[in-house]
C-alpha cells in the first residue's frame, strides 16, 4: 500500500486544479471520448443488471475529484452549515467521508457550487464508469485479476485491511484517479434501473422512470470480497440510508 506522498503523481499525464484553497477537492481533467459501458455476458462475476453492453460518448472533457471526498472536507461543508455531521469509524481528516446518503451527498455539492461558483455535481453512472475504466474494458482498470495491493477491499491485500483507508493509499488509475475501485462505494446521480435498457448513450444521468428514492452506487468498498469491486458493478440503495461503507466523489463540468 503507498502512502499519499508515495502515490502522488504516480502514473499522472492529466492536468488538475483546486477552486479553493482548504475545503475544495483536487480536481483532474478527464479528456473526452467513447467507452463500451457494462460487462460482456462471460465475464466473471456479472450480474444480469451490467448490461447490455452499449457504448456510450463523454463529449466534452470533464473535471473529477481526484480522491473520494474526506472528512476534512466534509467537516468543512459542516462548519459553514451546509452539511450535516458525519459520523466516523476510523477516524476523520484524509479518511474518506462515509455515514453520508445520497441526499447529504448533494447537500455538499450544492454548498461546494456556491463556495466556488462553479457547477460542483455528483457524477452520473456513466460518467463515473468512464472515469474508472480510464480507456481500459477488463474487470478492473488494471486488468482482468484483482491481483494484490491494487485497491482497498476484503481479499485485496495480503493480510486483511476491514477498514476505509487514506484517500490515494494505492496506485491511481490512467486518468490519475485514486480509489475507483473498493474503499468507499461511491454514489452517483442516477435512479436506479435493472438493467441498461434504454439507458442514454451521452454520458448523461439517467434520471426517467424507476423510483426517485432508489439511487446507484459504485465501486465496492473495503467490506466487499474481490468480485463486488469490478469497474462494471452497481447496486441500488435507497437514498436517506447511511452507512460505513457509503461516501462519494464529485464531478464538475469544465465551462467557463
Amino acid at each position: 500500500m503507498l502512502t499519499q506522498n508515495q502515490a502522488k503523481g504516480v502514473g499522472k499525464a492529466v492536468s488538475e486544479f483546486r477552486d479553493c484553497a482548504v475545503a475544495c477537492p483536487l480536481m483532474v481533467v478527464i479528456p473526452a471520448g467513447t467507452f463500451t459501458m457494462g460487462s460482456s455476458e462471460n465475464e466473471v462475476g456479472r450480474t444480469a443488471g451490467e448490461g447490455p453492453q452499449h457504448e456510450v460518448t463523454i463529449a466534452e472533457p470533464l473535471a473529477v475529484s481526484e480522491y473520494e471526498i474526506t472528512f476534512d472536507q466534509w467537516d468543512a461543508c459542516v462548519e459553514a452549515a451546509g452539511c450535516p455531521s458525519a459520523k466516523d469509524a476510523w477516524g476523520r481528516g484524509v479518511m474518506p467521508v462515509i455515514n453520508v446518503s445520497w441526499d447529504d451527498a448533494k447537500l455538499y455539492v450544492a454548498w461546494l457550487s456556491r463556495v466556488t461558483g462553479k457547477e460542483y455535481r455528483l457524477l452520473s453512472e456513466a460518467e463515473w464508469e468512464y472515469a474508472t475504466r480510464s480507456g481500459s474494458n477488463t474487470r478492473y482498470w488494471w486488468g482482468d485479476e484483482p491481483g494484490i495491493g491494487n485497491s482497498n477491499c476484503n481479499g485485496c491485500n495480503d493480510g486483511p485491511i476491514l477498514q476505509t483507508a487514506p484517500v490515494g493509499s494505492f496506485r491511481p488509475n490512467t486518468f490519475g484517479l485514486f480509489d475507483m475501485h473498493g474503499n468507499v462505494w461511491e454514489w452517483v446521480e442516477d435512479i436506479w434501473h435493472d438493467s441498461y435498457d434504454g439507458a442514454p448513450v451521452d454520458g448523461s444521468a439517467w434520471l426517467q422512470g424507476g423510483d426517485a428514492n432508489y439511487r446507484v452506487i459504485r465501486g465496492g468498498s473495503w467490506h466487499n470480497e474481490t468480485e463486488l469491486v469490478r469497474a462494471a458493478v452497481r447496486f441500488d440503495r435507497e437514498r436517506k440510508v447511511r452507512f460505513d461503507t457509503l461516501g462519494f466523489r464529485v464531478g464538475r463540468s469544465m465551462r467557463p
